[in-house]
């Protein structure tokens, strides 16, 4: 108890009972932490940001179309598993070393797995009974302290992957009968491991830059790609969101006065449309946005001006990206309540048309919306959904996200509005969606969310949501089908993802639930 190292190498599964008594009553021998890496065997370097496919880019969303997992890297060498680092005093990568780490499989068969439990006499004795009753091998163990709870203590092990089935029971056994926090960070089999996800809001700055098309560079078919002041503009916007981490104020940009001619035309056509045409939540805030953020035909808004009003309606704020991110990454920005934002704005020569988001897109399109507390919990369930999920539900979800948040329909008043930021940035696709030309389908998840789609025409399908209410309920409902080993909530106070997969922190959240229910009923007496 007071630094002592434990690190055993055991080649049988009966070596628990050649320990000392004393030993073997222990609850945890912690590691003396080590300056340059987290464990006593030495420094071992952060798992690299996740790797994105750079294919399949939806021009008008922040998402990519196609299957982009954003996966860690395999570990440098066969047989050396990656645990992350944390840097002296920096309390924003407390949670980094409890992420769950992709598949990173050792060539030998070992499984990796790192567990938490609570300082009390024969835990530890406990845990390791449960591995020699399977008949489990364990062939390394380490341990520390915890650097996320004072009252618990790490354990890192290397075991056989000689019994799948038997190690299933007793990481269930771990989370449900003991209580003890469980990663895996190897396995064999694919279906068993998570991709890894950003657990606090600083961990975003890991994939930020991760874009997949445009930025600095333009397509041969890009209205500025012959414009070298246009290009060389666009990487001035580029630098700034590469440069920017998360706590910084949004650098302002002085917009030169072609590029105010190009938004003022944008800002002047599609305000003469909104009122019969967008839904009521965009009419309500619009007004709202002209006065506090300066959303003016001869004034481009500031990101950072629309950021602090977005925080404080609904605790989204806006991150500056220099292009299309994969739709992993920006479903989990999401999540945290961050919208991965563009601050450049289309070429002159079209100022009706844009190949990928603009600055003219996410701000009249999509920060009206985000600023509405019903579509802001809709939009961030979208995201805690794709947290950990799948490749194939990722790409159900940014289908989803494309027939609602970028091209939805609601029904409001006995008719039909739009709300989805891909019209409402559109003169044409605004005044197409809602007349007779396109069908007009019932917003039902299992068939949103395998509907192909077009990105450079006009759709030929929408789909209605009842309310946005409705649309919440229905993408909570859909999230409960995602085969993931947890559930996941969003701590607004630490800004972190909270994975729900013990019963300690289902006491947590249950006593933070009853807290709000008393609030509840405290309120409705008084009213009464």
């Amino acid at each position: 108890r007071s630094g002592l190292r434990l690190s055993v190498q055991a080649t049988s599964p009966g070596w628990l009972a050649f320990l000392p008594p004393t030993w073997r009553r222990l609850v945890h021998l912690p590691l003396q932490p080590r300056r340059g890496g987290p464990w006593a065997t030495g420094p071992i370097p952060p798992p690299p940001p996740p790797k994105c496919c750079r294919q399949g880019s939806l021009p008008l969303a922040g998402i990519c179309g196609s299957v982009c997992g954003g996966l860690s890297e395999p570990a440098e060498s066969p047989g050396t598993v990656q645990l992350p680092r944390r840097g002296q005093g920096q309390f924003a990568e407390v949670a980094e070393e409890t992420s769950y780490i992709e598949d990173n499989s050792n060539q030998n068969g070992a499984i990796s797995l790192i567990f938490s439990l609570k300082e009390e006499v024969g835990a530890l004795a406990k845990v390791l009974c449960l591995f020699e009753e399977k008949d489990i091998n364990l062939t390394h163990i380490e341990s520390r302290p915890s650097l996320l709870n004072k009252d618990e203590y790490e354990f890192f092990i290397n075991l056989d992957n000689r019994n799948i089935p038997a190690l299933d029971e007793i990481i269930k056994r771990l989370r449900h009968e003991i209580g003890a926090t469980v990663h895996e960070l190897s396995r064999d089999k694919k279906k068993d491991t998570v991709p890894w996800f950003p657990r606090t809001i600083q961990e975003l700055d890991k994939f930020a830059n991760q874009i997949l098309s445009y930025g600095a560079e333009l397509d041969a078919d890009h209205p500025g790609f012959k414009d070298p002041v246009y290009r060389a503009r666009r990487k001035q916007f580029a630098d700034i969101a590469y440069n920017y981490r998360h706590g910084q104020p949004i650098p302002r940009i002085e917009y030169t006065e072609e590029e105010k001619k190009t938004w003022g035309t944008v800002f002047r056509t599609l305000k003469s449309l909104y009122t019969t045409h967008a839904c009521y939540e965009h009419n309500h805030i619009f007004p709202l946005l002209e006065k506090y953020c300066g959303f003016q035909e001869g004034n481009i808004p500031q990101l950072e001006d629309v950021s602090q009003f977005l925080q404080s309606c609904t605790g989204f704020r806006i991150r500056p990206v220099a292009g299309l991110l994969s739709s992993r990454d920006f479903l989990g920005g999401l999540a945290f309540r961050v919208f991965h934002c563009t601050q450049y704005i289309r070429h002159a020569s079209k100022p009706m048309y844009t190949p990928e988001p603009d600055i003219c897109h996410e701000l009249l399109g999509h920060v009206p919306l985000f600023s509405d507390r019903s579509f802001a919990q809709f939009s961030q369930e979208i995201g805690l959904a794709s947290l950990g999920a799948p490749d194939e539900y990722i790409e159900k979800l940014a289908t989803i996200y494309w027939f609602t948040v970028e091209f939805g329909l609601c029904k409001q008043g006995g008719s039909i509005k739009a709300y989805g930021a891909g019209l409402l940035s559109s003169f044409g696709e605004l005044q197409y969606c809602l007349s007779e030309k396109p069908q007009l389908l019932p917003l039902d998840l299992e068939k949103t969310s395998v509907q192909k789609y077009g990105i450079t025409e006009f759709q030929p399908i929408y789909f209605v949501a009842e309310s946005f209410k409705d649309a919440k309920e229905k993408v909570r409902n859909f999230a409960s089908t995602i085969p993931r080993p947890f559930s996941v909530r969003y701590d607004p106070y630490t800004q972190r993802i909270e994975v729900l997969d013990n019963t300690d922190q289902l006491k947590i959240l249950a006593d933070s639930i009853s807290g709000e229910v008393g609030i509840l009923c405290g309120a409705l007496q008084k009213i009464k």
